[in-house]
């Protein structure tokens, strides 16, 4: 059972689930990642390598720029 939002739950489970939705969500701009397009595993796993590592760098040019 998930818990509600801004509820306590005793099981800790959920607490950091918006973490997990919100790099879904990052990841799901890049279409071949969200259709799985690649039969491979390995060209499959190295698209979401690809994937994560322009989140992340999108993510630190965008706090950056925002210091200067």
């Amino acid at each position: 059972m998930i818990a509600r939002r801004n509820t306590q739950h005793g099981s800790g489970l959920g607490s950091v689930r918006w973490v997990v939705d919100r790099t879904f969500a990052h990841l799901h701009q890049f279409k071949r990642l969200l259709v799985r397009y690649e039969r491979r595993d390995d060209m499959h796993e190295a698209m979401l390598s690809l994937g994560c590592c322009l989140v992340c760098f999108h993510r630190y040019r965008k706090s950056f720029c925002n210091e200067f």
